[in-house]
């Protein structure tokens, strides 16, 4: 059987399209490829999904999820410490540091979470040749924090309209080819919620975590309707 054959047979029966979240009434892909040569689907619940012709996420049985890695917009220091006079409240690297590896840790536990919800999904550590483990590499990039906290000897308050905005890069790869079997790519930004308000860690991190959490129930959800299907 033909790899377009393939991937309208799993489209038709619920696969990938239906793993990640497309709606039932969507057409099939008929346009949009990416450049290692996946193609992208329409009506799904995420930004952009990419997956590869004639993939079966449900010939997998064990899942991974490696470290998520964090990458803060262009310029953004930069531009964070252009209008701070006070050379007490500038962003600093660590400043920077601390944000990206404590987002990364928040990253990786909310998709490790939402794979061990009832019925939980088994969840190896290492990922040996010949094993049918389907692997969840999680990004986070173009991270835009309007008012973080930073660490400075005096007290400062920072109003907002919105905390930000950060975009989801997620793989999933085949744990033993390393093929990358599909791609997510899905931007959200805070509700802008046109008037001021104090914008701190607390606000921060409750923004971010209610994102992590649409982000890694939305897989759950299309991992759990993948393996139900026919």
């Amino acid at each position: 059987m033909g790899s377009k054959s393939i991937l309208r047979n799993a489209l038709i029966g619920g696969g990938l399209s239906v793993l990640l979240g497309a709606c039932a009434t969507s057409a099939p892909p008929v346009e949009g490829v990416s450049f290692d040569g996946m193609t992208k689907l329409d009506g799904t619940k995420f930004g952009d999904v990419y997956v590869k012709p004639g993939a079966d996420l449900k010939a997998y049985d064990e899942f991974g999820v490696t470290p998520c890695t964090v990458a803060f917009k262009k310029n953004w220091l930069r531009d964070q410490n252009s209008n701070r006079i006070d050379l007490t409240n500038r962003v600093t690297q660590k400043d920077v540091d601390r944000i990206k590896d404590k987002l990364a840790a928040d990253c990786e536990s909310k998709f490790r979470a939402a794979l061990a919800e009832d019925p939980a999904y088994k969840v190896v550590e290492q990922f040996h040749d010949g094993e049918q483990v389907l692997i969840l590499r999680p990004s986070i990039v173009n991270l835009d924090i309007n008012a973080p906290d930073v660490r400075s000897a005096g007290i400062s308050y920072n109003y907002t309209t919105s905390a930000g905005e950060m975009t989801l890069y997620l793989e999933l790869l085949d744990g033993t080819t390393g093929d990358t079997v599909a791609r997510i790519v899905d931007r959200q930004r805070d509700y802008d919620k046109s008037y001021l308000q104090w914008s701190n860690s607390v606000t921060n991190k409750a923004e971010a975590d209610r994102i992590m959490k649409r982000w890694a129930s939305l897989l759950r959800s299309g991992l759990d309707k993948a393996r139900a299907a026919n």
